[in-house]
């Protein structure tokens, strides 16, 4: 069996789609779809099936995206160890995060980062969903929540991430609607803080399913909600909080797979990353 042949199904369990997979690895659809088919040809089954317009692995198919990610993992692993021995860091670190914490917590401060290792490549992936380590989806993970660590993972508690209530800076909270968050989202914490507090109040104006969008929303005088600490108590987006301390804490976490642990560059990230929480977050 060709091992390249792997690579493309990897990216097709991960895409969900050929022409996602295409995009991935910046190849024409056809292509993916002939190495996928020749993949399936030599393991003698069917790999992946459609379901509501995307390809779902079969259990053939997981168990060849296991044994894929493996491998994958392995020269990663393979490709930061010889890269250590460079005096100077250098090379791609993945690092998956919320929306919230890549583009209000990361981005700021990337230029640290940058300063000390200029030869390091920090791929940010925005994501509200968990990637998967063990697939090689991402290298490090920021998890608002304690994770399962699995085979091969490992966590370390960085901090914590604080919520309280926010209005825009002239408008009097006490008469301003509840802003919720989408169904979607009403397993987690803060959401589930909101909607007993909007059902009390018997009144809210929209939801949302995003915190970049709910920032928004209560700087254009919508309502009031939950925010971010860090991210609302910023006087350049003009808001108050209507409750004097936070109301919701969520703790972060980082993730990362034990084959990767003590590389020079995921060393450099991870260090970055534990200064940055000491300086912007609750310990």
């Amino acid at each position: 069996m060709d091992w390249n042949d792997l690579h493309y199904v990897l990216a097709v369990s991960r895409a969900g789609t050929l022409a996602g997979a295409a995009r991935r690895l910046a190849v024409d659809e056809t292509t993916v779809a002939r190495r996928l088919a020749a993949a399936e040809r030599a393991l003698g089954t069917r790999l992946f099936e459609r379901v509501e317009g995307s390809l779902r692995p079969t259990k053939a198919g997981e168990t060849a995206i296991a044994c894929a990610a493996e491998a994958e993992q392995s020269v990663r692993a393979l490709e930061l160890g010889i890269g250590d021995k460079d005096a100077q860091i250098a090379g791609s670190v993945r690092l998956t995060a919320v929306p919230v914490l890549v583009n209000r917590l990361l981005v700021p401060e990337l230029a640290e980062l940058q300063a000390r290792h200029p030869r390091l490549l920090l791929e940010l992936v925005a994501e509200s969903r968990n990637a998967n380590l063990t697939r090689r989806e991402a290298d490090v993970a920021l998890r608002l929540a304690r994770p399962e660590t699995g085979r091969g993972l490992l966590a370390r508690r960085l901090g914590q991430l604080d919520y309280a209530v926010y209005c825009a800076g002239r408008r009097s909270a006490d008469r301003l609607p509840w802003i919720t968050y989408d169904e979607a989202l009403a397993h987690l914490p803060h959401a589930r803080w909101l909607e007993a507090a909007s059902r009390s109040a018997s009144r809210a104006s929209i939801s949302v399913n995003d915190t970049e969008t709910m920032l928004q929303a209560i700087r254009a005088g919508l309502g009031k909600s939950l925010l971010p600490c860090f991210v609302a108590d910023d006087r350049r987006h003009g808001l108050r909080r209507a409750t004097g301390k936070a109301v919701v804490s969520r703790e972060l976490w980082l993730l990362i797979h034990l084959a990767l642990r003590h590389h020079a560059r995921l060393d450099a990230v991870v260090d970055w990353l534990g200064r940055l929480v000491k300086r912007r977050l609750a310990a």
